[in-house]
């Protein structure tokens, strides 16, 4: 299941990116590509690489997503705090919300260091306040999470 929905995602957002190539925002270094997704709290969440931004996706699961209008926002709590996520619809896909992590995503050269990011993100956000680990996906050099939450990304609020 997960592996067809990674593929879906992939190749909805892979269309887009080949409709927005060129343009201003997009960093030519990454390509679409959805990290760590898993199951949590009857949805789907990973990191979605994209050459224009590297957002949180939450996608329907056994639980549907509700629909957000244009300037809608939705706070969700993931274990290490309050988080808002904003709606959006593809037509291949459907609805999700997302969390902007990086937009546009310049900061990055190369998709392994994009991907060493998300991978460093997942942990940051679902590590709880016990510090109860959270399975990290295997990437080269990821940051800390101390690097992680001490470099601005992060679109945490209180």
């Amino acid at each position: 299941m997960i592996r067809q929905l990674r593929a879906r995602v992939e190749s909805a957002f892979a269309c887009i990116a080949e409709r927005m190539a060129g343009q201003p925002p997009c960093n030519p270094g990454l390509r679409v590509e959805l990290v760590g997704l898993r199951e949590w709290q009857g949805l789907f969440i990973g990191v979605l690489i994209t050459p224009w931004t590297i957002n949180l996706l939450l996608l329907p699961g056994g639980q549907p997503l509700r629909r957000l209008g244009p300037d809608e926002r939705e706070r969700r709590e993931l274990p290490s705090g309050e988080y808002e996520f904003m709606g959006g619809t593809v037509p291949a896909l459907g609805n999700y919300h997302s969390c902007s992590l990086f937009s546009p995503p310049v900061e990055f050269e190369t998709q392994e260091e994009a991907r060493a990011v998300a991978v460093a993100a997942l942990y940051a956000l679902f590590e709880a306040a016990d510090n109860t680990p959270f399975e990290r996906e295997t990437a080269r050099q990821p940051l800390s999470r101390r690097g992680f939450l001490t470099g601005g990304t992060s679109s945490r609020t209180r």
